[in-house]
Parts: structure tokens; sequence; C-alpha cells
């Protein structure tokens, strides 16, 4: 098998966009040679644990709503391409994502990491729901089949939290700046969304290697 990297943030868009692309090329491709883990990479590392009110964010960040408006309309498009639905206007705060990290960890270790990002970005994408919310975080992780109390008790702590934080420490160290990023076999980098033809190309490249050697 070949491994597949993915540092991705929950509350990005285009993370999103590009999860849909992938797994659309993987289930185009049953017996393709990768095994995909996600790891963290936070956009806003110094968000308040609480998270902010989303207007008051955009306002700060881009000066005018039309400019956020304008960027926005640009990923709708795109996620509506992608065959996704992103509900910018259900959101009503942007979280500190240290927790859904924390989840989507603990998620893989019980192998159920690719359900879990895909419960989280429909649940911040489509639904608005406070992903930094613990409460969230543990119906979540009870959609995903894992233990309910015992998520809330680890959430209720810090465990795992600063490996997490030196995790994403570790990635920018090595020049990462944003996500989606993808790392191939510890070789290749990509670096933003990629649609599924892309993926199913380089999976197909891939076989025909492997078929050879």
């Amino acid at each position: 098998m070949i491994k597949l990297d993915i540092l991705s943030d929950p509350i990005c868009p285009w993370c999103y966009i590009g999860k849909a692309g992938l797994d659309r090329a993987l289930a185009a491709r049953p017996g393709h040679p990768l095994t995909v883990e996600y790891h963290p990479f936070q956009l806003n590392p110094d968000m308040p644990a609480a998270g902010v009110d989303r207007h008051a964010y955009l306002t700060e960040k881009f000066g005018r709503a039309d400019r956020a408006d304008q960027m926005y309309k640009r990923v709708e498009a795109a996620a509506e391409q992608a065959g996704l639905t992103i509900n910018f206007d259900k959101i009503p705060r942007i979280p500190n994502t240290l927790n859904a990290h924390r989840l989507i960890h603990w998620a893989g270790i019980e192998g159920r990491q690719l359900a879990m990002v895909s419960f989280l970005f429909q649940a911040y994408f489509q639904d608005g729901q406070d992903i930094g919310d613990p409460d969230i975080l543990v119906a979540l992780a009870e959609r995903a089949e894992m233990d309910g109390p015992a998520i809330a008790r680890l959430l209720s702590g810090d465990a795992d939290a600063q490996m997490i934080r030196d995790r994403d420490a570790h990635a920018r160290s090595r020049g990462v700046s944003g996500v989606p990023t993808y790392i191939l076999a510890n070789q290749h980098v990509l670096s933003g969304a990629q649609p599924a033809h892309l993926w199913e190309q380089a999976i197909d490249e891939l076989m025909e290697q492997i078929a050879q050697d």
C-alpha cells in the first residue's frame, strides 16, 4: 500500500471540496493502493477557545462584507461543481478546531477517521453546527460509532492537545502554509483541492507502476 497523508482543517471549504474529489476517485478505483490518513493543521491556531462570531471575523479579516461575499461565491460554485452544498449563511461562529482535530486523531486510532472527517465537514458546512462545541463533537463521535461518554471525558481534559499542536507546528516547519496539502508516499506534494479525474489519473499511474515492479 502507498500512504497518502492529508493536512486539513474541518473549517476549510477547499479541504471539504478536495475530499469530495478524492472520495469519488477512490470509489471509482476500488483496487487502489492508497492508505489515507488525515493530519492536523489549524487555519486559525490563535482562535479563542470559544471561537468568534463569523460576521465579526469576516468584517475584521476582509474589511468589507462584499469582499467576503465575492470570495465565498467562488467557493460555493466550486462546491456545487463537486456535488456538495455549502450553507455559509447557516454558520454563526468560526470555531477553534483543536478539539475537532483531537477527535479526528482518536477516530483514526479506531479506524473511523475518514467517516469522522466527513461528519465534521457536513456538520459545519451543511448544518452550520459549532464544531468547537464538545457536545456536538460527542454526538458526531457517536454517529461514527465511537464511545460517546469516553470521548466526552477526553474532551473535558487536555489529552493529546499538545500533540496536535506539535504536529501542526511540524507541518509549518516543513513549509506547509495552507490546506489541503497532500503528501504521496512521503515524496510528492500536492496543494489545493484536486478534481476526481486527476486523482483517478494518479491512481492509474501508481497501479501501472506497481504492476511493472
